[in-house]
């Protein structure tokens, strides 16, 4: 899997306002609140499905109501297609 060329990762980043290209990694990130916490495990579980369905599974955590997702492709060495579609249906789903 092809890592994004510069062009398509700015690309992604205007597409996408909320999520930022993650300090000194090839990868990008957004952190999410919700109203508690089970609004919280609700949306990391929507995602779980997602990431087995896509079998491309992000890096996370959970505090209470507050959700941080970073994504990269690790067999690609960085950001590939299959963080940017990802990233499109987790910001489709986000509060």
């Amino acid at each position: 899997m092809p890592k994004l060329s510069a062009t398509d990762r700015q690309a992604l980043l205007a597409s996408l306002p909320h999520w930022r290209e993650a300090p000194g990694r090839d990868a990008v990130t957004r952190d999410l609140a919700f109203a508690d916490f089970p609004a919280a495990w609700a949306f990391m579980t929507r995602v779980a499905l997602l990431a087995e369905r896509m079998d491309h599974h992000p890096e996370w955590s959970n505090t209470y109501n507050r959700v941080s997702i970073t994504l990269t492709t690790h067999d690609a060495g960085g950001l590939s297609d299959r963080d940017a579609a990802m990233a499109k249906t987790i910001e489709a789903w986000a509060p």
